[in-house]
């Protein structure tokens, strides 16, 4: 339960016993518990996301998608969309490795850093808008899985890539994630999925798949990073989850409009 508090206070801004303190160990042993803490967020946005659309009949998608888009950096501090902004700054740029690592350190958003959010931006409401269109339920599972898919994806670069750096927060997780790590989180990640069967048939497929295609991006992310600068870090797992977010949530809405 400590190791999922953590995780829960790390990648949220959600409070249960606030910790300012963490010992390397405790830190990274609650990656196993990523997935899980991707159900809370999930859960609470499927929640805001859903009872929006149904009070306003699906009239309003594009409304809903900016909520729904809303809520998820609102949940997490727009702490991933900061990975990702600092991702994109230094691995587009063009420059030699050690360049491109303080690129990524540097808080200040370039320009690729502020591309890459308006397009992952307009994606994610474009496609929570949609998906809005199809159904109450269809919207809600999506919008409930995308979290958790992307979180695992998190688990499997963090437990599978090499640390880029000599020194970080995310060397704690790399330290303490193994491949029993992944196989906790995958096993971890079809439990909470499988309740969506109870909804209908087709949900838990979909997030198959959903999770399929945001596997496949990540290696592709990963292994790009990887070329460039040796290995991932701590912004990388960040980029990596609001990928997979993204990509989950436009494999739910082409399943759902029959490809």
């Amino acid at each position: 339960m400590n190791s999922f508090l953590i995780g829960l206070q790390f990648l949220t801004r959600i409070f249960v016993v606030r910790r300012s303190v963490w010992t390397e160990q405790s830190f990274g042993e609650s990656v196993k518990f990523f997935p899980a803490v991707g159900a809370i967020i999930g859960i609470i946005c499927a929640g805001v996301v859903g009872a929006l659309n149904f009070f306003t009949a699906g009239n309003l998608p594009l409304l809903t998608g900016a909520v729904g888009f809303a809520s998820l950096i609102i949940l997490t501090g727009g702490i991933h969309c900061d990975g990702l902004m600092d991702s994109a700054d230094g691995l587009f740029s063009g420059r030699e490795r050690e360049k491109i690592l303080a690129i990524m350190k540097d808080s200040r958003a370039g320009s690729f850093g502020v591309v890459a959010m308006i397009l992952v931006a307009a994606l994610e409401i474009s496609t929570l808008a949609e998906l809005s269109r199809l159904s109450t339920q269809f919207l809600c599972a999506a919008v409930y899985s995308a979290p958790i898919i992307g979180r695992l994806m998190m688990v499997v670069t963090i437990g599978t890539f090499p640390y880029a750096r000599a020194e970080g927060m995310g060397k704690a997780f790399a330290q303490f994630t193994t491949r029993r790590t992944i196989f906790f989180a995958a096993g971890e990640t079809i439990l909470l999925l499988l309740p969506l069967n109870l909804i209908s048939e087709i949900f838990f497929p979909c997030a198959a798949a959903a999770g399929l295609v945001a596997l496949l991006v990540t290696w592709r992310f990963a292994n790009f990073a990887t070329e460039k600068i040796g290995g991932v870090t701590g912004d990388i797992y960040g980029a990596v989850t609001t990928l997979a977010e993204v990509f989950a949530l436009i494999t739910f809405l082409l399943i759902g409009n029959g490809l």
